[in-house]
């Protein structure tokens, strides 16, 4: 294992942790030693993955949680002091992008579940796991926003406003909790997940390969570098900064 990258001994939370790019982090920060709490709304999914983490000699604790709940949000952190007695890394992944059939279509409910989810439970848990870190070792906290907070577009509006949020918070809370806690964000392209599946896949393709660099979609293993890095000691001069991982998208 490269010494650089060993997180033996410490303690990574990462919400949106069952599938996709959270499951990817979850699993290469295990296989570098870390105990992880994997979380995420369905519990099933949240143990599936704890299991696939022990596998590499280190604890993990499944927790359902609705991250777009704030009292639920205080539970989660209590548990991982319970189990784990502090967090190193956490790692604000969930997010949620549904579909709409226009502007004026987008309900009350729907509006406010996206900025629930991309941005109010970032907000309430890095509140309340970077109070504790500070007030401890210290840690880092990585965001995972999208280039629709840079770059809007069609069909992403609220979104592209709740990431645009979400990058704004990484710059404050950077203030707020150094120097003992890291914050950055990592501004994701677009990867092929879960999410993905509901994507015209023939047309994102042909767009693909005439306005982004790579001409691809990232896999969620693509993510894991920029994780490992912003969540290590590597990066110890490095916060209140937004890391895009793009594939080169405009």
């Amino acid at each position: 294992m490269d010494e650089l990258l060993d997180f033996t001994g410490k303690v990574a939370l990462v919400t949106g942790g069952s599938r996709g790019l959270g499951r990817a982090m979850v699993l290469a920060l295990a296989q570098r030693g870390a105990n992880v709490i994997i979380a995420s709304r369905k519990g099933s999914n949240c143990e599936a993955v704890a299991e696939e983490a022990r596998a590499f000699g280190v604890a993990a604790l499944p927790h359902a949680c609705h991250v777009g709940h704030w009292d639920a949000l205080e539970v989660l952190a209590d548990a991982a002091w319970q189990r784990f007695g502090k967090v190193d890394v956490l790692i604000n992944n969930a997010g949620m992008s549904p579909l709409y059939p226009s502007l004026g279509a987008i309900s009350e409910e729907l509006y406010d579940k996206v900025m629930s989810v991309n941005l109010k439970g970032p907000f309430r848990l890095s509140a309340l796991v970077g109070e504790r870190m500070a007030a401890g070792d210290g840690g880092a906290i990585i965001n995972v926003s999208s280039v629709a907070s840079v770059n809007p577009s069609p069909d992403s509006e609220p979104y592209g406003a709740a990431k645009a949020g979400l990058n704004a918070i990484t710059r404050s809370f950077a203030f707020a909790y150094g120097p003992k806690v890291r914050v950055n964000c990592i501004i994701a392209g677009p990867f092929l997940t879960d999410i993905s599946k509901a994507w015209d896949m023939a047309a994102f393709e042909k767009r693909a390969k005439i306005s982004m660099a790579l001409g691809r979609g990232g896999q969620a293993e693509e993510i894991v570098g920029a994780a490992l890095y912003l969540a290590s000691d590597q990066s110890s001069f490095t916060t209140g900064t937004l890391i895009r991982v793009d594939g080169g998208t405009p």
